[in-house]
């Protein structure tokens, strides 16, 4: 099944699918870093994971060696892995989580292996994670784009100030992976987060918060995001004493809060959470023919 190692046979309900991939469309690992964060705060279990054989040169992107605790060589190959959650007090809201890595083989191939997984759970409603380097200021809210596949999830994601960027150019896996999407009919919503591109450091803990309060608002999930709230208050204060050494740096800063803030100038009334929860659940229930 294309190199698709499945973990646990039984028959399981998920009605949503989390995706993320690292490389390229995963700025400062935000995104890989927001779902490993859901995988270790939530009762997860494995499901599946993908033999990276067929899918990567391993002379671009080479496996890591690693020493285990009897000092033996291990080593690490790109991981591609699919986790379950199933919420106690809301087992038909379950979903399925995908942290990957971006192939550098057969990308239509390996999508169509990632979804079969969706398949196989029944998956209603699909929402993909990235984040880019951009030019914006470390010091302001962090900016969040994305794009929905009909109408009902374009209305519900503009609410949130999750707008479409018109982007064209060169792309990454989630592109052949949303087509696999289209080709099922099967609703999507992409969400991107801005990374400050002076900003070198990684991980960005801001940057992965940002992708999870977003998600949150689409989804229900119970999930404790202090943890990723304090690392993201020590992670800013770390870059702003940093820049403030810089006095060119600081100047070009400035100059970007001026330009975010005027693009910023007018908000348009936000809905509260729960109202969100409720017309994402209204809308996966209108999806659902008899059965």
């Amino acid at each position: 099944m294309n190199g698709l190692i499945i973990h646990n046979e039984d028959k399981i309900k998920l009605s949503t699918m989390i995706v993320a991939f690292a490389g390229w469309p995963d700025a400062a690992e935000a995104a890989t870093r927001a779902i490993r964060y859901m995988v270790r705060k939530l009762p997860t279990n494995k499901l599946a994971e993908i033999d990276p054989e067929e899918y990567y040169d391993f002379t671009v992107n080479r496996p890591h060696i690693r020493l285990n605790k009897k000092r033996e060589r291990i080593i690490k190959w790109p991981t591609n892995e699919f986790y379950t959650y199933i919420p106690k007090n809301d087992p038909k809201n379950g979903i399925l989580l995908y942290v990957g890595t971006e192939p550098n083989l057969k990308w239509r191939t390996f999508s169509e292996t990632v979804l079969k997984v969706a398949d196989m759970v029944g998956v209603e409603l699909v929402v993909t994670l990235g984040a880019l380097l951009d030019a914006v200021p470390h010091t302001r809210k962090m900016k969040v784009t994305g794009k929905a596949s009909n109408k009902e999830l374009i209305r519900k994601s503009n609410w949130l100030g999750i707008n479409d960027t018109g982007y064209q150019g060169p792309t990454g896996i989630h592109s052949p992976f949303v087509e696999g999407c289209n080709n099922r009919k099967l609703p999507h919503v992409n969400i991107w987060s801005h990374c400050p591109h002076y900003v070198q450091t990684t991980p960005n803990p801001i940057a992965s918060y940002a992708l999870l309060e977003n998600l949150k608002n689409i989804i229900p999930i119970d999930l404790d995001m202090n943890e990723l709230f304090l690392a993201g208050e020590a992670f800013q204060q770390e870059v702003t004493r940093a820049i403030n050494k810089q006095p060119d740096v600081k100047s070009y800063v400035s100059k970007l809060e001026s330009q975010y803030d005027k693009e910023n100038k007018v908000t348009s009334e936000m809905p509260n959470g729960k109202d969100m929860v409720e017309e994402i659940e209204e809308f996966l229930r209108s999806q659902t023919g008899p059965e």
